[in-house]
């Protein structure tokens, strides 16, 4: 008998219809919690790119020119269609990432700010004059729209990520060419579904996925894009930076992966600093790019830290399904499975303590126990790891003038934390930490707040008004004045 699967088959979404690959390949996603497929999606090949790309340079056409005001009510019919969908959406993501329900809500909420977001702030902007010193010419700055763009998406927050990009691309009038990764792609195809189903404009929107030679190479050496976007791996940022400067010469905007230092003084609120650390590790099962890599907890309150810590990791409910409400799911495959054992082993190899977890659970499915690890060895080479899952290496320090040299020592430079009541302590690491986002007794991320690293963490960002100015080109119109 032929399995049903829950989410049924999904088609690719080119040029303002479904479609089946022109490979009639299928590839299963498999749910986390189980390791069942709960659906199939089309596999594209080089032929579905090749239609992309230049239905994408059509729609660009077409949405560029369109009046803002069309553009703006057409976003608006997206965003109340994916609205209305909201409880699909959030249950395609529970099976292809293992989430807990609760945590859907935040991919479901960010797509749905963005679009809003975007939408008023693109509104917003304004032409700028510049006053000529001779007082010979008028000078403007207008902005307008870049042209097509391709995403490359991280699997971790399927929605979240998605909505990041595609927001500011159509609100500042680009066509957006979205290539889900294959580990999270049932959500991103349901927006496809719902484009089609409100007749969106063809070719603005596309939404395909495929394997690196057929679909991601292409994508990348084609001279049609003018920005590759991604959310990723500092290395796959690497390499997509190679293949398409291949060709021609474009925009890059690219949050690449983190290494992000957690530092608790010893007049924290250790409290607040113990709730949030483990908050950040057990969140999305630890895979979060800005999650704390390197718990950095001064020397005199370590033990009390470890203590705390490890009675909420203790407690934490681990499963799966909107009914059980678990605090953490699984990971997200085998690999990050078997990734995560790694780094376990090589952390206890270099002189690590494990104080708690550090193995799989028994499956199915592919859960790993919540893990708090103390390490001696400050200069462990396993602390330049990005982790991406819910492991908490702890580390001493003595002074600030240390622990600053410890954290900003990586190549890495995506988020950081500090806990301190003194305020000179919080001015001084807020100035000196090579970050590019710096969070002190507490986070907070929001879609106006803009969201970006310095050094290998990436290009520009997501988020804020800032985002806009990657999707828009600058044209200086120069008029000469007194002329006949």
């Amino acid at each position: 008998m032929k399995q049903v699967l829950k989410f049924g088959h999904k088609k690719l979404y080119i040029n303002g219809a479904l479609t089946e690959a022109s490979t009639m390949e299928s590839f299963p996603v498999i749910c986390p919690a189980d390791e069942k497929p709960t659906a199939t999606i089309a596999w594209a090949g080089r032929e579905d790119v090749n239609r992309a790309l230049f239905s994408a340079k059509d729609g660009f056409e077409l949405w560029s020119r369109l009046p803002l005001k069309e553009r703006l009510q057409w976003i608006k019919k997206l965003r109340d269609k994916i609205s209305e969908k909201s409880d699909l959406l959030r249950e395609s993501i529970m099976y292809e990432m293992g989430k807990t329900w609760e945590g859907t809500e935040e991919d479901l909420s960010s797509i749905l700010d963005s679009l809003t977001y975007y939408s008023e702030e693109i509104i917003k902007r304004e032409d700028i004059d510049i006053e000529d010193q001779d007082g010979t010419h008028e000078h403007r700055i207008v902005s307008q729209p870049l042209g097509v763009v391709v995403a490359f998406l991280a699997y971790n927050f399927p929605l979240l990520n998605l909505g990041f990009k595609l927001g500011p691309a159509l609100a500042a009038g680009c066509s957006i060419i979205i290539k889900p990764s294959e580990f999270s792609p049932l959500s991103a195809y349901l927006i496809g579904e719902i484009c089609e189903e409100i007749n969106f404009p063809k070719g603005v929107i596309t939404i395909l996925c495929g394997d690196v030679k057929n679909v991601g190479i292409p994508l990348c050496e084609s001279k049609i894009p003018s920005l590759i976007t991604m959310i990723g791996s500092t290395e796959t940022a690497q390499k997509l930076i190679v293949q398409s400067s291949r060709t021609s010469i474009k925009r890059y905007s690219m949050e690449c992966g983190g290494n992000a230092p957690f530092i608790v003084c010893t007049d924290a609120d250790i409290d607040l600093a113990i709730t949030q650390g483990a908050a950040l590790k057990t969140g999305n099962t630890g895979q979060i790019c800005v999650a704390p890599n390197r718990f950095y907890i001064h020397e005199s309150i370590i033990d009390d830290f470890i203590e705390g810590i490890t009675d909420i990791f203790k407690n934490t409910k681990i499963g799966f399904g909107r009914e059980n409400n678990p605090d953490m799911g699984p990971l997200v495959n085998k690999s990050s499975v078997e990734k995560i054992s790694r780094i376990v082993k090589d952390a206890l190899a270099e002189g690590g303590e494990l104080v708690y977890g550090g193995a799989p659970m028994d499956g199915p499915g592919y859960y790993f126990e919540p893990t708090v690890i103390r390490m001696p060895n400050k200069k462990a080479e396993i602390v330049q790891r990005e982790i991406f899952g819910p492991v908490a290496l702890l580390l001493p320090f003595s002074t600030k003038e240390e622990v600053l040299e410890l954290a900003n020592s990586t190549e890495a430079g995506l988020a950081s934390y500090v806990y301190s009541k003194n305020e000179a302590t919080l001015a001084y690491f807020a100035e000196n930490l090579a970050f590019g986002e710096v969070h002190l007794n507490g986070l907070k991320y929001a879609i106006y707040l803009p969201h970006g690293g310095i050094k290998n963490s990436g290009i520009g960002v997501d988020c804020s008004t800032f985002a806009l100015d990657d999707y828009l080109i600058k044209k200086r119109v120069t008029r000469a004045l007194n002329t006949v």
